[in-house]
């Protein structure tokens, strides 16, 4: 076990790195609990993933706009949570670019959506770097505070292997119901 931890700690910052390009939420409150047991630096957790979350979406901004046919076959697929994405960014306005690193489903499809219209890139560059900046220590230091419940639930899980299916298929339930929903044809 101390082994897997070293692993963790070596190639930990890495992996953080890569993941939070598209998101990082499970990968930073990983980190943070490694950083409650002693095992990575919170400070640099933390700044790791701002950086990596910002460039991930500055990224998917910029690709949108400038590479935006190469963009729109691979969204074929997900055209209506685009369209989604789109009603969102009208109703709540810059507000989305803050909100969307919270909710899983739209992360990555929010900056798309943005960089299909003609928002300002500046602009758009600026509240990432906050928006950024404020989920990388929202979540770090959350997970950090609360590693302590989290490890007991971790254990709780590694006792009894059947919770952990459980929890995946009600959570993915629960995001697939809202994703249909808010994307199905109003008739």
């Amino acid at each position: 076990m101390e082994e897997t931890f070293s692993n963790l700690a070596t190639y930990g910052y890495i992996g953080l790195f890569l993941y939070s390009l598209g998101g990082g939420f499970v990968a930073l409150v990983g980190a943070g609990v490694l950083s409650f047991m002693g095992k990575m630096d919170l400070s640099l957790v933390i700044f790791i993933a701002f950086i990596a979350n910002a460039l991930g979406d500055v990224l998917l901004f910029y690709m949108a706009r400038y590479q935006k046919s190469t963009m729109m076959e691979g969204l074929r697929k997900h055209r209506r949570k685009l369209a989604l994405s789109h009603i969102m960014m009208k109703k709540y306005g810059s507000w989305i670019i803050l909100f969307q690193k919270f909710v899983y489903g739209i992360k990555t499809l929010i900056p798309i959506a943005i960089g299909l219209t003609k928002y300002d890139f500046k602009k758009f560059v600026i509240l990432n770097i906050l928006s950024a900046g404020a989920w990388a220590l929202v979540v770090g230091l959350g997970s950090y505070y609360s590693g302590g419940v989290l490890i007991k639930v971790a254990e709780t899980v590694s006792e009894k292997p059947w919770i952990a299916p459980i929890i995946v298929v009600v959570f993915g339930g629960i995001l697939w119901f809202y994703l249909t929903y808010a994307t199905k044809k109003k008739s």
